[in-house]
């Protein structure tokens, strides 16, 4: 039982120290002299492109920029709706090569194609505010990359209980001050939705061919970024970006399915994963209906937490009360993802991964 209030009291107060420290990216106008190159990678993105530029081409405080999109073999309309954008340079994908994963290959012929001292990574589902960039860039200081991450928007039960779980996840979780300030790469935090990185560094420590085969690239990426001695960490983008991942359910454990196995490093670590998740996420609340006290103060905790996590992230705490359900589903997820690892039945794109 006092386990329970242990991880429970731990949970809260990281989530407390991290939404009090975490730097904040803000709307505010800003101005940036650097070179700037945007690269979006794109296929099969017809529902996305005529917002996802617009919001690009809304950006203001850039003096010196290039917006580059990557169609990666899409059959759908990507490529006729991209031709409207005349300010835009347009990227035919090559073929991919053995042993990389789309996105990552797209993202590397990008950043081979572009000019930018700054290179920034933009998803297509995610929309910007008119500062997002320029501020994101200036909140950078002495940083050699930023990942400003984007406000996560749901809709439908599933996601509204299960996505606020994204960011809950690494605030309940990692002390970001302390990793940050010692560039702890086992601590790394990033999301590959919107990511900026110093071009020197980008590719002296290897660029998206450093990570080629990662399924959660981003996270890798910004340990690769680290272990080659440069700088950088998460912020808050609640304010200047937002991003739906998953329009339907089965949309979100697809997603989530690709990559599980890996975010607790290895199958020894899922379990332990799964075992602390329980222990914190679950087991309270069974206790606090049968009566436990602890178990009560454990919940109430946990709840507490998620509903701090939620404000700070720009997202309705409703579903905080929810958090067993999230987490059982949570388990499910790992569990499924596993299973299509180890059966060599993960697909992503129509691709298959290895």
């Amino acid at each position: 039982m006092q386990l329970y209030l242990l991880l429970s009291g731990l949970a809260l107060a990281l989530t407390l120290l991290n939404a009090l420290t975490i730097k904040v990216v803000k709307n505010n106008s800003a101005t940036v002299t650097n070179s700037v190159s945007i690269l979006i990678p794109m296929r099969n993105e017809e529902e996305n492109v005529i917002e996802c530029i617009s919001s690009i081409e809304s950006q203001v405080g850039l003096i010196d920029f290039e917006v580059l999109v990557l169609d990666d073999h899409s059959d759908d309309k990507t490529k006729e709706l991209l031709a409207k954008f005349p300010n835009i340079r347009t990227l035919a994908g090559k073929n991919l090569p053995d042993g990389w994963l789309g996105k990552l290959w797209a993202c590397q012929q990008l950043a081979d194609s572009s000019t930018g001292e700054y290179l920034v990574f933009i998803d297509a589902d995610v929309r910007l505010s008119n500062n997002a960039i320029a501020s994101a860039i200036s909140k950078m200081g002495k940083w050699d990359f930023i990942s400003p991450y984007p406000k996560q928007m749901a809709t439908g039960f599933v996601q509204r209980v299960f996505q606020p779980l994204l960011q809950w996840s690494w605030l309940a979780s990692v002390p970001l001050l302390i990793s940050q300030k010692l560039g702890i790469k086992s601590m790394a935090v990033a999301n590959g939705q919107f990511l900026i990185t110093k071009r020197d560094a980008y590719f002296k420590s290897g660029g998206h061919q450093s990570v080629k085969s990662e399924v959660i690239d981003d996270i890798m990426l910004a340990r690769q970024l680290l272990a080659t001695g440069f700088s950088g960490g998460v912020a808050d983008a609640s304010q200047v970006a937002i991003c739906q991942m998953y329009k339907t359910a089965g949309q979100l454990v697809n997603g989530y399915r690709k990559s599980l196995w890996k975010a607790f490093g290895s199958f020894f670590g899922t379990c332990v994963a799964i075992l602390i998740l329980f222990i914190s996420g679950v087991a309270p609340f069974i206790s606090a209906i049968f009566g436990s006290k602890i178990g009560l103060i454990s919940f109430g905790l946990i709840v507490l937490s998620r509903v701090i996590a939620s404000v700070k992230t720009g997202t309705i705490p409703n579903t905080a009360l929810l958090h067993p359900l999230a987490i059982v589903f949570l388990i499910g997820l790992i569990i499924y993802s596993w299973i299509g690892k180890l059966t060599n039945t993960l697909t992503w794109r129509d691709r298959t991964l290895s």
